[in-house]
């Protein structure tokens, strides 16, 4: 751990503030929209269009650093988000706030590309494993902590935005004053998706439906919680239980997926979340309740995606496993620019409840889905005898970590010890 931080803390220290601003904003405009009159459809789609500029930034950035290196790509990014977030309240309109999350979702996904590739060229074959849980508990962190930050002054005001602002133009500071050159990353060219169906259907289908409940989480959270009539503190505090639920839970899910049929955890897990989501349907008025649903989902969904890869890993050649991390990345990724429309237009219709009636139907489909694929295939044998290893993953990563996360597998095929858990 002391080797992982003094070899990449600036990393670390970047990034955490970095999600922090990032964490903020999602539940910040939720929340100052509908304050604005904004309708149910038209946050839905400003919430979509963050996962949109992602998609599309996550296949542009290795060829924008490429063309003008690291150190420029982040201070333009750096740039552009600061500008971004002081505009949100000066330009209270939906088609700019659609804009503004494009670019937003954009310029986060470049910086992604960049931090992660520093990290997977800071670590090396006996912390590498380690350096990615560290990674991923700071950036589930730096959401949480941007939750109680809400707490600090008026959404209806200015000084939030400001803060945003401050934050990610701080956080980029120690990454680009370090002396740690950042390697340009090269893009796999994902399979295609019937390539990718084929070598492994649940975790495809899996993917796609975790793609929609992410966004639900990370998009459509606080709009929930505003329609539902949470005050800021308790708006704060659902948020957080949803995100630290799921840190809470990667660890010993990943220690059971390595001691028992994968397929069987997935089904567990998405059963679990779809009934917490249940409960929130029925349980709209009660607030303790809604923390109970919130941290079920939490739980089960954010730690399926880690769980997902390690399933299809296990079923891959590891020359393969770059082009499927890619796919799924995109896949992923489809799946959470449609969730959010689709929850604003079940909010619309029903009221708050649709926000859990969405995730309730994604979860219990994932749950049949799983069911399905136990009792049609037979439990095969690993691709290379033994199952691979978890390694703990946010559903906002980039190509990048998918991809050191690919290299822990392929190192405990080839004979390495791993450090994932």
């Amino acid at each position: 751990m002391v080797q992982v931080l003094r070899a990449s803390w600036a990393l670390m220290l970047g990034m955490f503030m970095l999600q922090i601003g990032n964490g903020l904003q999602g539940t910040l405009l939720g929340i100052r929209g509908e304050m604005e009159d904004f309708s149910t459809f038209d946050l839905s789609v400003v919430m979509s269009a963050y996962f949109a500029g992602f998609l599309f930034g996550s296949r542009m950035a290795p060829r924008l650093i490429r063309s003008v290196g690291h150190v420029r790509v982040f201070a333009a990014l750096a740039s552009l988000i600061s500008a971004v977030f002081i505009l949100y309240p000066a330009l209270t309109e939906p088609w700019a706030w659609t804009l503004g999350r494009i670019i937003i979702g954009f310029c986060f996904s470049a910086v992604y590309v960049t931090a992660e590739s520093w990290l997977n060229n800071s670590a090396d074959n006996a912390n590498r494993g380690k350096a990615l849980s560290v990674y991923m508990v700071v950036q589930t962190a730096g959401i949480i902590v941007g939750q109680y930050l809400l707490l600090a002054a008026d959404p209806s005001g200015y000084l939030l935005f400001i803060f945003m602002s401050v934050l990610v133009s701080l956080s980029f500071a120690p990454i680009l004053l370090t002396a740690t050159p950042v390697p340009a990353f090269e893009a796999t060219r994902p399979m295609s998706l019937r390539q990718l169906y084929e070598a492994s259907p649940l975790a495809s289908v899996g993917m796609l439906i975790l793609g929609g409940v992410f966004a639900a989480q990370f998009g459509m959270a606080a709009v929930f919680a505003t329609q539902a009539g949470f005050d800021l503190g308790q708006t704060s505090l659902f948020i957080s239980a949803i995100f630290g639920a799921a840190l809470l839970a990667q660890y010993p899910i990943g220690w059971l997926s390595d001691r028992i049929d994968r397929r069987v955890l997935v089904v567990a897990l998405a059963a679990m979340g779809g009934a917490g989501a249940l409960l929130g349907v029925f349980s709209t008025g009660s607030f303790p309740a809604m923390l109970v649903a919130a941290s079920m989902v939490g739980a089960a969904s954010n730690p399926l995606y880690s769980l997902l890869l390690a399933y299809a890993n296990d079923y891959l050649e590891h020359e393969d496993m770059a082009a499927a991390s890619a796919g799924f990345v995109f896949v992923n990724g489809i799946g959470a620019v449609v969730g959010p429309l689709m929850i604003g237009w079940l909010m619309g219709w029903i009221g708050p409840a649709g926000f859990w009636l969405f995730v309730t139907a994604l979860l219990f489909a994932m749950t049949g889905y799983g069911i399905y694929r136990v009792r049609v295939r037979p439990r095969p044998s690993p691709t290379s005898g033994e199952a691979t290893p978890y390694a703990p993953l946010s559903q906002s990563a980039s190509p990048v970590a998918v991809e050191l996360a690919q290299e822990v597998y392929i190192e405990a095929e080839l004979g390495e010890e791993p450090e994932a858990n």
